[in-house]
């Protein structure tokens, strides 16, 4: 079993060493399952039988050396060494490879039943929702403010809330699951959503744009001001960075190709779509250099994994901590 586990765990390194590099993709939450009930089978193996194995090895060695004390007390001997004790603490301990494992068990069971139902950590790894998240946040998601969902196959067996409009929602990128995206709900399913000359219209009525005082958003990264405006969607007010003198590029509209493609119209000057059901529009707080909706489609329900809400951490910015809409 010794050489089994140390087999496991290098396999395990050999893995997410891969995976760090870039070498392959991986899903986290189907490895943290596998995980699970690795160890829930080490646990069950030492709580029924190496346990028991251990306990009846040493109470058979106290046996032993009671029964030696005997026959030496009827010779007259009452004084004995002996390191019986010793001996029966080394033959209770765990061994090492069941200590990395079937001690981890409700360590492991704890973080994933957390991560698959109650609150997931996610790193926004792109600049598509700045302003109001940075490259290099570590935010918090909600998993069961949308509905309760089986873990890895993410179905959904009880429905709590839909997404509303405003909400920075975290879901599977439709065209690879692998990969997770974040961006801000725009459009819920009958919606008509459109964005034309650098303005969001949600059934034909314009978002409330706001612009607030130049010189407007300072990006670090690249030592530029950019156009910051307050928009308004439902009852969420939040920021964007918005250039009115630009004009995205979707592509020639016979290219763009998505399910329900078929519910939007594309022009020169923006892109009308009417979201379908169950399924939702999403677009990204930088409205100039994010890849949404209005690129590759709609965002099924099931490809949902939860709502962001906050900034646990950035190691650059420790102000970046908190709440956000």
């Amino acid at each position: 079993m010794a050489a089994l586990t140390g087999l496991l765990y290098g396999l395990l390194a050999f893995f997410l060493g891969g995976w760090y590099l870039g070498k392959w993709t991986g899903d986290f939450a189907t490895l943290l399952l596998i995980l699970t009930v690795v160890t829930f089978g080490y646990w069950l193996a030492e709580r029924y039988l190496f346990a028991p194995r251990r306990a009846a090895a040493a109470a058979a060695l106290e046996q032993q050396d009671a029964q030696r004390r005997e026959r030496l007390a009827r010779q007259g001997i009452s004084k004995v060494d002996d390191n019986v004790a010793q001996a029966r603490e080394s033959l209770l301990m765990q061994p090492w490879w069941l200590d990395w494992t079937a001690g981890l068990f409700p360590v492991i069971l704890a973080v994933f039943l957390l991560r698959s139902f109650l609150f997931e950590p996610f790193k926004i790894p792109s600049g598509s929702m700045i302003p109001t998240l940075l490259v290099g946040d570590l935010i918090l998601v909600n998993k069961f403010d949308y509905g309760i969902r089986l873990p890895v196959i993410n179905k959904k067996i009880i429905a709590i809330h839909n997404p509303q409009r405003g909400d920075v929602m975290v879901f599977r990128y439709p065209k690879d699951t692998s990969i997770d995206y974040i961006k801000r709900v725009v459009g819920v399913p009958g919606d008509v959503v459109s964005f034309h000359d650098q303005r969001l219209y949600i059934n034909g009525v314009a978002a409330p744009l706001e612009p607030l005082p130049a010189p407007g958003f300072y990006d670090e990264d690249l030592r530029q001001y950019f156009p910051e405006f307050k928009e308004k969607l439902g009852k969420v007010e939040h920021r964007i960075l918005l250039n009115l003198n630009a004009q995205p590029y979707y592509g020639p509209p016979d290219q763009i190709t998505f399910p329900f493609r078929e519910n939007c119209q594309y022009s020169a000057d923006g892109v009308t779509c009417k979201v379908p059901p169950g399924n939702y529009f999403m677009m990204g707080d930088n409205r100039d250099n994010s890849q949404d909706s209005r690129f590759w489609g709609f965002v099924p329900d099931e490809n949902i994994v939860g709502r962001a809400f906050f900034v646990w951490m950035n190691f650059s910015n420790l102000k970046r901590i908190g709440g956000f809409h």
